[in-house]
Parts: structure tokens; C-alpha cells; sequence
């Protein structure tokens, strides 16, 4: 009798249920995520890569079932192993007389030579407007009264003074970017306190070391963010400013394929497009894990 008493009272301790497979599943996923000592720390904290993954592969997943099931045709979403198919096609035949890497070093060439030539220029303006009332006077009327307008809007007006070539498709790009850039160097300047300017004038720093040390470090983390801000409106403008007499690039070659109802070589130049900008974005997100690690990141 006491020999099944001790059989029964143990057994609960040696065959433990475990939990249901959805529940270790949020288990692993939340160790993964949530650093010890960090769940109720600041906002955002943790880390986002295996959720970024899992959220990917089920897109991948659901689009490869609803076409793969027939939900959607293949003229309006082609199958992703039909697009992947028709990126080594690209790779090896090109498409529209041109190869895809003449169409990539085109695109690449407008776009970042217009980024380039934005953060030279947009930035200097930005934190001068945010430092001095003579700048703000000056070039903020016309930064706030051209920033809202579609760059469809005055590509007419850009083509009409400098024409068909090269110089108007950077034109475009680079006015797309330079006001974001320009204003978020403007949100940095007042990131610097008055009492950090006072301390470095009160320690003999002149104008040039406090705009320097103090002002454009302090807002440097605003200023990285409009540069991300701004070559996300590079990509946007690039396909308008291909619209207009170009031989190569992704946007034109996008746009041709779309005259002719080709959507595999449509999504492929989207991918390839989404791709490129978001590995420049992960590229700026270590520039400021190393430039302004006060941030946060």
C-alpha cells in the first residue's frame, strides 16, 4: 500500500508535461528578442532580426501559395520562383538593349551622385538656417514652399532649362533629397542646449569650435537620419526622372516592362530597387552605431 502511495506521488515529478508548441515558440522568440535586465527599459529596445526573418519567409510563403494555387494570375503577381527565374535571365541576357549591370551602374550613378551633391549642400544650408535668422529668412520660404510639391510636378520645368541629359534626371533626384536633408539638419541644431554653448564660450571656444564641438555633434544623429530620409526619396524620384529620354537604368527598365505587360521583370526591378536601398539603409545604421553611439542603437 505505501509502496503505490510513493508510485503515485512521484510520478508527477518525473513525467512533466511540457507546454504547447505555440507557447514554446513565443518562448524562444521572446529570448531572442528581450535582452536580460532590458523589458522595461526604453522604447524599442531589443532585438528585431529573427522577427524581421520570420516575417519575410511568410510573405515569401503566402506569396508562393496564392500563386502557386492559382488565387492570383500570373499576368497581375507572377510566381516567386518564376521571378527568380527571370532575375538570371536579366543577369545573363539584360533586357531593353541594355545588360542588368548597365541598367544598376546607371541607376547607382544618378542616384548617389545626387546624394552626394545633396548632403554637400543641404546640410551646410540646413544648420546654418537653424543657427543663423538671416539663413532661416532666406532659404526656408523656399524650402518650405518647393518641399511639398510632387517632383512630377516641375520635371517639365527641369527638362525646359537643362533638357534631356543626364543633368536633368540628377537635377530631379537631388531636389527630391536635398529638403529633407536640409530640415532634419535644421531639427539637429536646436538638439544642442544652450548650456552646453554657454559652458563652451564660457571656456574660451570661439564661434567655429562651438558650432563644431557642440552644435553639429549634437546634431549629428538628426543629420544621419535625413540622410536616410533623403536616399529613400532618391529611390522614390528615380523611376519619374527615367521617365524622360533614358537608354538604361532600373527605373526605365521597370517602366518598359510594364508597356508590355512583362510584371516578372517588374517585380524583379522592384527587388532589385528594394534590395539596394535597404542595404544602404543597414549601411547608414552602423555609420551611427559608430558616428553617434549616444543614440541609442
Amino acid at each position: 500500500m505505501d509502496t503505490n502511495t510513493s508510485a503515485i506521488t512521484s510520478q508527477p515529478q518525473t513525467n512533466e508535461q511540457k507546454p504547447p508548441l505555440l507557447t514554446r515558440v513565443k518562448q524562444r522568440i521572446i529570448a531572442s528578442t528581450v535582452k536580460p535586465g532590458s523589458y522595461y527599459g526604453e522604447p524599442g529596445q531589443g532585438d528585431s532580426r529573427l522577427i524581421a526573418v520570420m516575417t519575410t519567409i511568410a510573405c515569401l510563403i503566402l506569396w508562393l501559395i496564392a500563386t502557386e494555387l492559382g488565387w492570383i494570375k500570373p499576368l497581375f503577381l507572377p510566381s516567386p520562383v518564376d521571378v527568380i527565374l527571370r532575375m538570371g535571365d536579366l543577369a545573363s541576357d539584360g533586357f531593353a538593349g541594355a545588360s542588368l549591370t548597365e541598367h544598376m551602374t546607371a541607376s547607382l550613378g544618378r542616384v548617389f551622385g545626387a546624394f552626394f551633391l545633396a548632403a554637400l549642400t543641404a546640410i551646410p544650408v540646413g544648420i546654418m538656417i537653424g543657427c543663423n535668422v538671416w539663413f532661416r529668412g532666406i532659404f526656408d520660404p523656399i524650402i518650405e514652399f518647393y518641399r511639398p510639391l510632387p517632383p512630377l510636378a516641375y520635371l517639365p520645368l527641369i527638362i525646359i532649362w537643362l533638357g534631356i541629359d543626364e543633368a536633368s534626371k540628377v537635377t530631379l533626384i537631388y531636389l527630391a533629397m536635398f529638403a529633407p536633408i536640409a530640415l532634419s539638419a535644421r531639427a539637429g541644431v536646436s538638439a544642442a542646449r544652450s548650456e552646453q554653448i554657454q559652458a563652451a564660450y564660457s571656456m574660451g571656444a570661439t564661434k567655429l569650435q562651438v558650432l563644431y564641438h557642440v552644435i553639429i555633434k549634437s546634431a549629428m544623429p538628426e543629420i544621419l537620419t535625413g540622410l536616410r530620409i533623403g536616399i529613400g526619396f532618391g529611390w522614390t524620384t528615380l523611376v519619374a526622372s527615367e521617365m524622360v529620354a533614358a537608354e538604361a537604368g532600373i527605373g526605365f527598365m521597370v517602366l518598359n516592362a510594364a508597356e508590355f505587360m512583362v510584371t516578372d521583370v517588374v517585380i524583379a526591378g522592384i527587388i532589385i530597387i528594394g534590395l539596394i536601398a535597404y542595404s544602404f539603409d543597414m549601411l547608414m545604421r552602423h555609420l551611427e552605431t559608430k558616428l553617434v553611439p549616444w543614440k541609442g542603437y
